[in-house]
């Protein structure tokens, strides 16, 4: 199994968590937290979550892929990005709302993936 170095990620103003998960089984590929967060746990939920958007997408005959899926909370942002490289593996990010430039975590991970290696 590869290693993945999410630390990277750390550079994202606001962060909470990362986590590079496989959609199928929905186990957690690489995590890294700066909180109590069980990120097994999100990594199922989340995977639960692309899964489904998939389906409907499939069955309104929408011919497009997921970029990304945001999920709003009172303070936190939790971002899923699912990898154009390689479809069965999505990023999902917990950022502080008030700490955060959406925009610039959304370009920040479309470039975090240029750097994973799945050879």
């Amino acid at each position: 199994m590869n290693h993945f170095s999410l630390e990277s990620l750390r550079s994202i103003d606001g962060y909470i968590a990362g986590a590079l998960v496989d959609c199928d089984s929905g186990m957690l590929m690489a995590g890294d937290s700066n909180a109590q967060i069980d990120l097994d746990l999100a990594a199922a939920g989340n995977a639960e979550v692309v899964r489904a958007k998939r389906k409907v997408i499939e069955a309104l005959k929408i011919n497009e892929t997921i970029e990304d899926i945001l999920i709003s909370l009172e303070r936190q942002y939790h971002l899923i990005r699912p990898l154009e490289s390689n479809k069965g593996v999505f990023l999902y990010v917990i950022i502080d709302r008030s700490r955060s430039n959406l925009a610039m975590a959304r370009h920040h991970l479309k470039g975090f993936e240029k750097s994973l290696d799945f050879s």
